[in-house]
């Protein structure tokens, strides 16, 4: 028995191993300024650049401390409140006290904002049909159903595992 455990932890860890290589591949291409800037144009909307990866991201995840809105885009704190502050002159967020702690102040997306990430959400849609083309549709859901199982999971384990 030892000796197929031991096969098993070697298969487990070149999958990992692999997995981790894949995941960069997609960070690397998701975080790229063009593949933002396409998909800006190709919704048709105005805005910096700088201020779409917020965005999404407060209206996907919010409200959201700025804190942790900060370290959910890899950015440092005070450069994600400039760009909040950008965000709410425009009317895309609003920071309000939190619900637990009125201390704390959150972000939320406006309904002008949710309208620009649905123009986002429609351009994603057409991209990514695109990009699954050649998949069968059952390759589809079972690719979505993994995937937000391992981010669900990811998510979990985290904040303490250092994964």
């Amino acid at each position: 028995m030892p000796a197929r455990k031991n096969v098993q932890d070697a298969r487990i860890s070149a999958s990992i191993r692999e997995l981790h290589g894949s995941l960069i591949r997609i960070v690397s291409v998701m975080n790229r300024p063009d593949v933002d800037e396409n998909m800006i144009r190709e919704a048709g909307i105005a805005l910096d650049r700088a201020l779409f990866p917020l965005l999404v991201a407060v209206e996907r995840l919010g409200p959201l401390g700025m804190v942790d809105l900060a370290g959910r885009v890899g950015r440092d704190h005070t450069t994600v409140s400039r760009q909040v502050a950008k965000l709410e002159s425009l009317g895309f967020v609003e920071r309000r006290a939190g619900a637990e702690d009125g201390r704390v102040r959150q972000v939320i997306a406006t309904a002008k904002g949710k309208a620009m990430t649905d123009a986002v959400d429609a351009a994603r849609d057409r991209l990514g049909r695109r990009l699954f083309v050649h998949w069968e549709p059952q390759e589809i859901d079972e690719f979505v159903r993994l995937l937000r199982k391992f981010a669900e999971d990811i998510e979990t384990h985290a904040s303490g595992s250092g994964a």
